[in-house]
């Protein structure tokens, strides 16, 4: 299968052996049988005979003349006291003009009368387009040479592009550590190359001046790249840009524009992400670079945070120091930075509670830590007898509140007895979380999705199979 690459050098070389051909067309050449249509003919300004000729002399000098051009059809030229009268017939006007102005200069001539007929050609004559067809080919057949020369030159032209690029392999290329750098510097120095050998080759073919807006690089190539490709080039210089600026890395979870998704492939057009439910999603780089990224995965260490309500009969510095102790016992929860618990808001009927923590992003899936965590704090609450009370409002005692009736000398006797102090309570130790309880079967385990998502990119069909990463060295 012809490549679109082989496409395009095909092309270039089809249109170069067509300016040569356009340039041989405009070199001088022979005059051809027929004179063209805009091309005026003019008589000699006078024909002597004799001194004081006879008409009849004047006729035959002036038939002759016109049967030796064989432009005419049976010429004749009557001359009566100095009057010629010419008749005949010929196929063009600027013939028959040139035969009434040869007859007035010439001498003893006082007066013309043209009567030569103007013939018209048959509907069915291709005489003129033989003619046409004869030229075309004896053209072709002369541009044949110069054809060729520039033939060779362009294959030359196309090895020296095959040699350039072996030695720069091997010689400057060799410096750059980024793979799309050099395949830029490869492909300009290559340019280069192209550009020199077209140059000779209009200037074999004689267009100097398109050569020399070839090699000045302005022309039909400029206004393409500059109008037609103008998003195309764009992305490419971005690029170029995220290469060498390397915001993200193969892997990284970024967000972009609310996209959100694992770095696949960044090639010269986008950036190719897996998002979380396993989709491929293609970013122009254009965007990527003008856009704000968050990449979650630049800093392996990733805080978490979850709320939780605690009644308000709950002692808090007990609650604080349960939840403390259940993220430090946590095997995903990073001792560096400290997980904290504080007191975020008083609520209707809780007090919440906010715990923070921070996680190795790179090892462990932020949705299932969060979710062992919540599940761990519910539980160990629940076995210290920690009231969780929802926000409602309307309280419903199904089965009545029982009712005490007091005697007013009991209620007195109860205002002025000293009021009793409650016991302490001692302070609580940490929960120590068994590691068997720390994940469940429906959280399955705590590691990151990330390769379960690269197993299933692997498994996927790639949208760009033939397209470069640019992100491998």
């Amino acid at each position: 299968m012809i490549t679109a690459n082989r496409a395009l050098v095909f092309l270039l070389a089809w249109g170069v052996c067509s300016l040569v051909c356009v340039a041989q067309e405009k070199t001088p050449d022979e005059p051809t049988e027929t004179p063209p249509a805009t091309e005026r003919l003019t008589a000699p300004k006078a024909v002597n005979v004799t001194p004081e000729v006879a008409d009849s002399e004047i006729s035959t000098r002036l038939t002759r003349i016109l049967k030796a051009t064989e432009w005419f059809e049976e010429p004749r030229v009557e001359v009566q006291e100095g009057v010629a009268f010419l008749s005949g017939s010929t196929d063009d006007e600027k013939y028959r003009q040139w035969a009434g102005e040869l007859s007035r200069n010439t001498q003893d001539v006082v007066a013309v009368v043209n009567r030569i007929e103007l013939t018209q050609p048959d509907l069915f004559d291709l005489s003129a387009s033989y003619g046409t067809v004869k030229s075309i080919i004896r053209k072709s057949v002369q541009s044949i040479p110069i054809m060729l020369a520039a033939l060779l030159v362009l294959l030359f032209t196309f090895f020296a592009m095959f040699v350039s690029g072996h030695i720069a392999d091997h010689t400057l290329l060799r410096r750059f550590q980024n793979k799309l750098l050099r395949g830029v510097v490869r492909k300009g120095l290559l340019l280069l190359v192209f550009l020199l050998g077209i140059y000779l080759v209009l200037q074999i073919a004689g267009l100097t001046r398109l050569a020399a807006t070839v090699l000045g690089g302005t022309g039909l190539f400029g206004l393409i790249v500059g109008i037609a490709f103008r998003d195309i080039a764009e992305n490419f210089l971005a690029s170029i840009l995220i290469s060498m600026q390397n915001p993200f890395r193969y892997g990284d979870l970024i967000e972009v524009e609310g996209i959100q998704g694992f770095v696949q492939r960044v090639n010269t057009r986008g950036t190719l992400l897996m998002s979380l439910d396993g989709n491929h999603i293609q970013i122009p780089n254009a965007i990527i670079y003008k856009s704000k990224i968050l990449n979650f995965t630049s800093n392996p260490k990733v805080r978490l945070d979850f709320l939780v309500g605690v009644g308000y009969d709950v002692p808090l510095n007990d609650a604080q120091s349960i939840a403390k102790g259940i993220l430090e016992s946590h095997p995903a929860v990073l001792d560096d930075p400290e997980p904290i618990v504080l007191v975020e808001s008083l609520g209707s009927s809780t007090v919440n509670l906010r715990l923070y923590y921070w996680i190795n992003g790179h090892q462990f899936s932020v949705l299932k830590v969060n979710s062992s965590m919540m599940r761990l704090v519910k539980t160990t609450f629940e076995e210290r007898g920690f009231s969780m009370p929802d926000d409602a409002r309307e309280v419903i005692f199904p089965q009545g509140v029982p009712v005490t009736m007091v005697s007013a000398e009991e209620a007195e006797a109860k205002k002025t007895a000293p009021a009793k102090q409650p016991p302490l309570t001692p302070p609580r130790s940490p929960v120590a979380i068994p590691e068997e309880e720390t994940v469940t079967e429906a959280e399955g385990s705590l590691a990151s999705e990330y390769n379960e998502l690269e197993r299933q990119s692997q498994q996927a069909r790639d949208p760009e199979e033939d397209s470069t990463d640019l992100l491998s060295s």
